[in-house]
């Protein structure tokens, strides 16, 4: 797919005239998915996409298009120079785009990672042994990614990643009265560990069976809680949604702008965007280059902003390569030194929360969220699991439960890799610790 997009790069270069110039973006996958209810094979596929975006401009006078490519190079170039004679006339009659701003210093990468995925079968053969006897739903979805960058100007850009995700639950069952009682488990990376992966279908097990005690219900108050590295996936979420944007922090619609003021986390709060040893491309649509690591919070206080091209010529400040919605792709957030082995002596009396959901802002300015808990949270007393907790909603700000409130962060991080599938699969990742939070606010 490398050498066939740069084919096409080059078709589009010989078909410039004048002062146009080009920008194209690819975009492909080749995956797997098996989607998987009580324990069986109920769907599985494949799904090959590929798509290239164009943009032809002449100064600041720009118009885009997308394309999907088929592989047939015929019938590519033919879509290619259509493309090209619609883009003509859109930039003979655009205004001129004050924030256009596209990549002129040649800087061509190349990333290709290996491909350690299991086969389809062996995968689907690891689920189906730890859903036995068990109602396990889920989704598998395995394979390369790509991304590409060309332009008039020469650069060329190349990035291949091999990733799998298996999102799914462990539902209870066999009792007319308990419904909708369930532990989500997840596995995703690069290269499929067996006995990991058994190890956590195992212990999502041990808490299935403590879903048929009798639920307590709490009273709204402040309590004593733990953040699992899913639950905190849902709080970063949130934080990543205009969190970091220097747009948003220069037009004051951050939900961190108070951080941005002065006001700090706990110092145990580390977060950078660690392109690196993530799933997403360093380079973005306007052919320039992210650097490796971009500290967003450093100890507690707020670091650099997450600044795209258009931003940067905007507020008339250097950028450093974001992509235009300068949200996180490679969240990485600093461990503490919590064992995983300690954790529930830790907590103590409190709730042990495995995930979230529904979460919103109940007060931006604030950067307060509210939330439900979702499958498998626990009461736990004296370091000792003793009943499943009815749904309960949370409303707190993050300047409490990430700042004075926190007590610990895990040693131990989870890879948590995008599930999104709309279009096509993320390379969204985060890479993040659990928390151990005092007074954490549920309301009702």
């Amino acid at each position: 797919m490398q050498e066939y997009f740069y084919a096409l790069a080059d078709a589009i270069a010989a078909r410039l005239s004048g002062d146009e110039g080009f920008v194209a973006n690819f975009s492909g996958e080749r995956s797997h998915f098996v989607r998987f209810n009580r324990s069986a094979v109920r769907q599985p596929g494949t799904v090959t996409q590929n798509y290239l975006s164009l943009s032809l401009f002449r100064g600041r006078r720009h118009g885009d298009a997308t394309i999907t490519v088929t592989e047939d190079r015929e019938e590519d170039v033919a879509r290619i120079d259509n493309a090209l004679a619609t883009l003509r006339e859109m930039v003979a009659s655009a205004a001129e785009d004050p924030h256009f701003l596209v990549s002129t210093e040649v800087r061509s990468t190349e990333r290709i990672a290996p491909d350690r995925l299991p086969t389809p079968d062996d995968a689907v053969e690891g689920i189906l042994a730890a859903g036995t006897g068990e109602d396990l739903v889920g989704f598998y979805a395995a394979g390369p990614m790509y991304a590409g960058f060309a332009n008039s100007f020469g650069q060329r850009n190349w990035h291949a990643v091999n990733a799998f995700n298996f999102d799914a639950c462990f539902y209870l069952r066999d009792d007319p009265a308990i419904k909708d009682r369930a532990v989500k488990m997840d596995y995703a990376g690069f290269a499929w560990d067996g006995p990991e992966f058994s190890a956590r279908a195992a212990a999502a097990r041990d808490k299935l069976a403590l879903l048929a005690r009798p639920p307590k219900t709490l009273a709204p108050g402040g309590y004593r809680v733990f953040l699992a590295p899913a639950a905190m996936e849902d709080i970063m979420g949130m934080l990543s949604w205009d969190g970091f944007s220097l747009s948003a922090r220069r037009t004051a619609t951050t939900p961190l702008l108070r951080l941005g003021n002065g006001e700090t986390f706990s110092p145990l709060v580390s977060v950078t965007e660690n392109i690196a040893d993530g799933l997403a491309p360093a380079f973005q649509s306007e052919g320039f280059i992210s650097p490796d690591r971009i500290p967003l919070i450093s100890r507690g206080a707020a670091a650099e902003c997450l600044a795209s091209p258009r931003s940067g010529v905007e507020f008339e400040t250097a950028h450093n390569g974001a992509a235009a919605h300068e949200s996180p792709q490679a969240l990485d957030m600093a461990p503490g030194t919590l064992a995983d082995s300690a954790i529930l002596a830790a907590l103590g009396t409190g709730v042990y929360m495995g995930n979230l959901w529904y979460l919103n802002y109940s007060d931006r300015n604030a950067c307060r969220m509210t939330g439900m808990t979702r499958f498998a949270t626990f009461w736990v007393e004296n370091g000792v699991i003793v009943a499943p907790l009815n749904v309960m909603r949370f409303d707190d700000s993050a300047y409490r439960f990430l700042g004075r409130n926190l007590i610990g962060l895990t040693a131990a991080r989870e890879w948590r890799l995008s599930t999104d599938t709309y279009e096509s699969r993320s390379t969204r990742s985060m890479h993040l610790p659990g928390a151990l939070i005092e007074d954490f606010r549920l309301t009702l």
